[in-house]
């Protein structure tokens, strides 16, 4: 505020007279003063479009099932800005055309990439099939027959996808959003591919029926695969979030639950092994139920049968997962196929229980009996099964603790978004190295972007799409494939995981 004395002041001087002043030093003053007001015009109105963020609309899910590290430099993802609109995410805009990665000037180090987990051996494994004969367009095209829902095509970094039916959910959806991430990541190195994709639980192309005699087997890609099949496993849609059941991605998911993790000491949870779940599905959740707590037993199992039609109506607010690491020990029983639960299981310091699995995702073979989880029957007998485990961890905390640690650390070190992406980077262009021919769009497909993907998507959809959306290429270098497991190799592994399964069983007759 001004003083008296200054405002008079400032009176006299403007009342003054003024020294004459020529044409052009008016001219040339007059645009000093109006270049100045535009320059100011446009500062404040930077200024306010760079103060709108937009925030992702929460929204309850909907259509729930009734049935059923040295670590590269992180890959960027989204952050809203002042150089775009409101309702366009940096994520969901297209990228430039791709280019191969420009070569490092010759005085630069080349970065050493990290060598990638043992898991992805299992890339050469499941590829093996089609090693002499590779892949011809007929072959793919069988897979149809096998009840491929989608056809996946990438051509110069651009992503087509032909549909032939419905997944459950949003299978489908974040499938093919996790793999328009993964062009984004690794822009210009994907190479053209094609391949069908199925979104069910079971595989289905049976080795027994493709032998030395006869064609080559179709490639199907799916989220799991099975010792009697050759499906291909690929990671599954949940890395991207499961909005449906309220499920964040995985990377803030798998953070939280480390955090969970840290706040209840493994010493401090119930003593108890701890399901919930969907017992409808399967006879062998079925059959867990009997080993429940009850009057007249107690197998140290504690069991909840999930109410669907409930959650649903509640969002699915009370199937917080990184809440459920409550009990020292977890169960993992399959459905009536594949389930879905395992990482989030392995995830929580508790020792893992897995009931006799018949089925297999990407990385679970990575996973070693007695070290990562404590194998359970799967006959009738696991409810005395599951009570050895209990008593038995109870009576060797510290080395029951330690397959919970095992595990959780395999999960936090050797299952992050970056190697999700790279196994999906090798196992494709793998993939792609067994191609007979030159991939074309095929009938019927269209162009998928991030844009066209997110557009009308609200609520959890949308929500997860921009938070896992890859901003723009990352400058890490994919970790380094193994070499393939030799025929000795392989009867080694499969004899050491046989081996502990029986010595738990021989255990439990004592």
């Amino acid at each position: 505020m001004q003083t008296p004395a200054k405002a008079g002041r400032l009176t006299r001087s403007l009342a003054a007279p003024c020294m004459p002043v020529s044409g052009g030093v008016f001219i040339l003053i007059a645009a000093i003063v109006a270049g100045a007001f535009v320059s100011d015009y446009w500062m404040s109105a930077s200024a306010r479009v760079a103060s709108i963020i937009p925030v992702p609309a929460a929204a309850m899910a909907h259509n729930a099932a009734t049935s059923p590290e040295p670590v590269p430099s992180p890959t960027r993802f989204t952050a809203l800005g002042a150089n775009r609109t409101p309702s366009e995410p940096a994520g969901l805009a297209p990228l430039p055309p791709q280019q191969p990665p420009a070569p490092a000037p010759e005085s630069a180090e080349p970065p050493t990439p990290t060598t990638c987990p043992v898991y992805f051996r299992w890339i050469h494994e499941d590829l093996r099939p089609w090693r002499a004969t590779g892949i011809t367009r007929e072959a793919l095209e069988g897979a149809r027959r096998y009840g491929a829902k989608f056809r996946v095509t990438v051509l110069s970094g651009r992503l087509y996808v032909a549909r032939y039916g419905r997944c459950f959910q949003t299978r489908d959806v974040f499938t093919q959003w996790g793999i328009l991430q993964l062009l984004r990541r690794y822009a210009g190195r994907v190479p053209d591919l094609d391949l069908m994709f199925d979104c069910q639980d079971l595989p289905v192309v049976n080795a027994g029926d493709h032998g030395s005699h006869t064609p080559p087997p179709p490639p199907l890609f799916r989220y799991c695969g099975s010792e009697p099949t050759l499906d291909i496993a690929f990671p599954d849609w949940s890395f991207w979030g499961w909005p449906e059941l309220n499920i964040k991605p995985w990377e803030a998911l798998r953070r939280e639950i480390k955090e969970a993790n840290a706040a209840l000491d493994w010493t401090r949870r119930a003593p108890y092994a701890y399901w919930k779940g969907n017992p409808a599905v399967a006879a062998a959740r079925r059959e867990l139920l009997k080993c429940n707590v009850s009057g007249k037993r107690d197998w140290n199992a504690r069991i909840y049968a999930q109410d669907w039609r409930t959650e649903v109506r509640g969002g699915f607010r009370e199937s917080d997962l990184a809440k459920q690491c409550t009990h020292r020990y977890k169960m993992y029983v399959e459905g009536r196929g594949w389930s879905v639960s395992e990482k989030y299981i392995l995830a929580c310091d508790s020792v893992a229980l897995v009931v006799r699995p018949r089925f297999h995702d990407f990385f679970s073979r990575g996973l070693v009996p007695l070290q990562h989880y404590w194998p359970v029957r799967g006959d009738r007998g696991q409810c005395r099964s599951i009570k050895f485990a209990v008593d038995w961890g109870n009576s060797h905390p510290h080395k029951a603790r330690e397959i919970g640690e095992n595990a959780s650390r395999f999960v936090q070190e050797e299952l992050t978004m970056d190697r999700v992406y790279d196994y999906m980077y090798h196992l494709l262009s793998e993939y792609a190295r067994l191609l007979r021919y030159t991939p074309t769009v095929p009938g019927g497909a269209v162009e998928v972007t991030a844009r066209s993907m997110a557009r009308g998507r609200r609520g959890l959809e949308r929500e997860f799409m921009v938070g896992t959306a890859v901003d723009a290429p990352g400058s890490a270098e994919p970790c380094e494939l193994p070499s393939p497991f030799g025929p000795e190799e392989l009867e080694a592994l499969r004899r050491r995981n046989a081996d502990a399964v029986r010595r738990v069983e021989t255990w439990e007759e004592r």
